[in-house]
């Protein structure tokens, strides 16, 4: 029979038990409560059947490692421990070690199921569940052969006790706080035309003739007739000028106008009433331990 370690025959294991991870859980005795090693591998079958669990012993032996059938093991992962069920120290110890690079075969596994085969205190719960010939009647010995051994056939080995292993789950409302977005309304920008009349002063100059007539200082003084040259027709010449306001329009940039969003943040607080689920224990005054 071909044994695979958990992880490689199924690397997302992790996924169907909830995010549990097995290995390197501490494994105890129960009843004692003694711890005896960790978790170091789970091995499958070929149909991916918990096997055994490979439990190093480093707590009491350094470097050993060994085999624990998953019959013998209780997994309770409230407390993250493997409890083993009808398991002494001098079993643990009397195991044969678990070489990972040797192979594991029929007669080694025979040594292995031989150790927990010896008789302990512990009683083997029976699988109801199980064909009646496929189980041997009590008080007697079976016996098992290479060609048609089947872990199916020793329960008290490889069968889940359903028993040791049931799980009341206790539920608990919790609140779930989500938010949506939602549109609140809408701000238009955009840009329009105004007119007004724009008024503007312009300075000009206009040129204009003034004619004085002044009496001069020497007025009544004789001069002479060359001096006094009576000519017909003598004229004086100005320009006149005057200055007209050019007025035009040109475009300038007056302002710039930014737009963004900006978001404030503020909390709301809300409440609501939950539900939770509590554990009662009717124990009818028999010793119950809560771990």
């Amino acid at each position: 029979m071909v044994l695979y370690k958990l992880e490689d025959f199924e690397p997302n294991y992790r996924d169907a038990f909830e995010g549990h991870n097995i290995t390197g859980l501490g494994v105890y005795t129960q009843g004692t409560d003694d711890k005896i090693g960790t978790v170091n591998d789970v091995l499958v079958d070929e149909e991916g059947h918990f096997r055994y669990l490979v439990v190093d012993l480093g707590f009491w032996i350094f470097g050993k490692k060994v085999l624990l059938p998953i019959g013998r093991a209780r997994i309770d992962y409230n407390v993250d421990r493997v409890y083993t069920i009808g398991l002494t120290r001098e079993q643990a110890e009397d195991l044969p070690e678990f070489n990972e690079r040797q192979s594991l075969d029929y007669d080694y596994e025979e040594r292995v199921r031989g150790v927990y085969r010896q008789p302990t205190d512990y009683t083997a719960p029976v699988d109801a569940s199980a064909p009646l010939d496929s189980v041997a009647p009590l008080g007697t010995t079976p016996t098992y052969a290479r060609d048609n051994y089947s872990y199916e056939r020793e329960p008290s080995l490889f069968g889940l006790n359903e028993q040791d292993h049931q799980t009341l789950r206790l539920y608990e409302e919790r609140l779930i706080a989500s938010k949506h977005r939602q549109k609140t309304g809408e701000v238009s920008i955009g840009k329009r035309i105004e007119t007004e009349t724009a008024r503007v002063a312009v300075p000009v100059e206009r040129e204009r003739v003034v004619i004085e007539r002044v009496t001069p200082a020497d007025a009544g003084t004789a001069v002479s007739g060359r001096e006094a040259d009576f000519r017909e027709g003598e004229v004086a010449r100005l320009e006149i000028h005057e200055e007209t306001p050019d007025v035009r329009k040109e475009a300038f940039l007056r302002e710039e106008v930014r737009v963004r969003k900006v978001v404030d943040q503020d909390t709301v607080e809300t409440q609501e009433t939950v539900r939770r689920e509590e554990l009662d224990v009717n124990s009818s005054n028999l010793p119950i331990e809560e771990r």
